[in-house]
């Protein structure tokens, strides 16, 4: 069964344009995102999605660099996206991650690979079933077969959000979540706008660049409050904002 890492990326974001290849620690946050994907030992390739619109050459250009492949489609409907880069790798399933988590932890990323290779009729398995990680850290995966099938049906925010039409129906489809203790959701690590990459680059300066795990990231967190209070008054969007 082969599963694809889907780096979601692109330069077009309200609220921090060009976030994904901001300058953190002397690298791209495309740059640590990459990173973290190809270190994880479970998933059998790591790609690119990002769209066919001129503005997103630049992140074209990046994962050249990077010698990641990319898969160029529709800027505002992510799911025929996502659909186009299952086909385009042959993947059985997909692991989806965003380009504006740059501590993402690739334990994470293969403990949730791990979970659907045990039982591959599950359609989703994530880490936000039942949220227990800081924002900045959530890891899915859904099988091919459901992607196609909440494609055939899925509109408006489902469209943008790729899985929602999938984890919101737990009732039509065979959903699982793993949670991880302690709980800290009221921590934040991804990057949406100014004050996020505030924190976050405080967080470099206070650690450095080498890679770290979710247990390290959240203890750091918690003996630095005030790392957490540059972005803490920040909110995550609604579904329906898209």
């Amino acid at each position: 069964m082969r599963v694809v890492v889907a780096i979601q990326a692109r330069m077009g974001s309200t609220r921090l344009p060009g976030k994904v290849l901001q300058d953190l620690g002397g690298m791209p946050v495309l740059s640590w995102v990459v990173r973290a994907c190809l270190a994880a030992s479970r998933p059998d390739q790591v790609i690119i999605a990002t769209s066919t619109s001129p503005g997103d050459d630049a992140i074209v250009a990046a994962g050249r660099n990077l010698g990641v492949p990319i898969v160029r489609g529709s800027e505002d409907d992510v799911l025929a996206r996502y659909l186009q880069a299952v086909d385009e790798h042959s993947a059985d399933a997909v692991v989806r991650i965003t380009a504006d988590c740059p501590f993402t932890d690739p334990a994470l990323i293969d403990a949730v690979v791990a979970a659907w290779r045990a039982d591959s009729t599950l359609d989703y398995v994530s880490t936000f079933v039942v949220r227990t990680l800081p924002h900045g850290l959530d890891v899915e995966i859904v099988s091919a077969k459901a992607l196609q099938r909440v494609g055939r049906r899925a509109s408006g925010h489902d469209r943008v959000h790729v899985t929602s039409g999938i984890y919101s129906a737990p009732d039509q489809f065979r959903v699982m979540g793993l949670c991880f203790a302690p709980d800290a959701t009221d921590l934040r690590v991804t990057i949406d706008t100014p004050e996020d990459l505030k924190a976050l680059r405080g967080i470099v300066e206070a650690r450095g660049t080498t890679p770290m795990g979710r247990e390290e990231l959240v203890s750091l967190l918690r003996n630095r409050p005030d790392l957490v209070a540059v972005n803490a008054g920040v909110k995550q969007k609604a579904l329906a904002e898209g």
